[in-house]
């Protein structure tokens, strides 16, 4: 072992399994954009903002398909971010990794993200048949405390724009 940061295969004094020594360094890449990067980003852009747009409107079911649009360019994203597919990361019979090995990251993190958005649907789907059961529609009531705030600052607001604008010419309560 050699001297801690001496070698760049040693980290902090730790010797690195010989599997990771062995490892051949990667292809030049061609990072310019190809026609179908630019057209996977259009489309994640665009389930993106429809999903935002249906996430904004109160009727549970739009709202519902809105997450589920998120949800499916959240997970186009990570599988684009991911790279080009490329060997399985298997360790060979000789003890070496291939030069071209898969980041498996982005794949479990896609993974990862279709199970929440399943459990999370199955939530809304529940939320969304309770309120239709209990209300015959599936639209998002105004919450009664909210609605009297709002009435609150738009007569705050009438009655600033009524006051004088000068504040010298208000009369200081003592």
């Amino acid at each position: 072992m050699s001297a801690v940061g001496t070698s760049p295969f040693d980290l902090a004094g730790v010797a690195l399994h010989p599997a990771v020594l062995a490892v051949e360094p990667p292809p030049e890449v061609d990072l310019a954009p190809t026609g179908a990067s630019v057209v996977l980003a259009v489309v994640i852009g665009v389930l993106f903002a429809t999903g935002t747009y249906l996430l904004l409107q109160r009727a549970l079911t739009r709202l519902l398909i809105g997450l589920t649009l998120l949800t499916h360019g959240a997970n186009l994203l990570l599988l684009v971010a991911g790279g080009r597919a490329g060997a399985p990361p298997l360790v060979r019979e000789d003890g070496s990794l291939p030069a071209d090995v898969a980041d498996p990251l982005p794949q479990a993190m896609a993974l990862t993200a279709i199970v929440i958005s399943f459990a999370v649907t199955a939530l809304l789907l529940a939320l969304a048949y309770r309120s239709y059961r209990l209300n015959r529609d599936d639209a998002v009531q105004d919450d009664v405390e909210d609605a009297r705030i709002a009435r609150l600052a738009v007569a705050d607001a009438r009655a600033d724009a009524a006051a004088p604008a000068d504040a010298d010419a208000r009369e200081v309560p003592r």
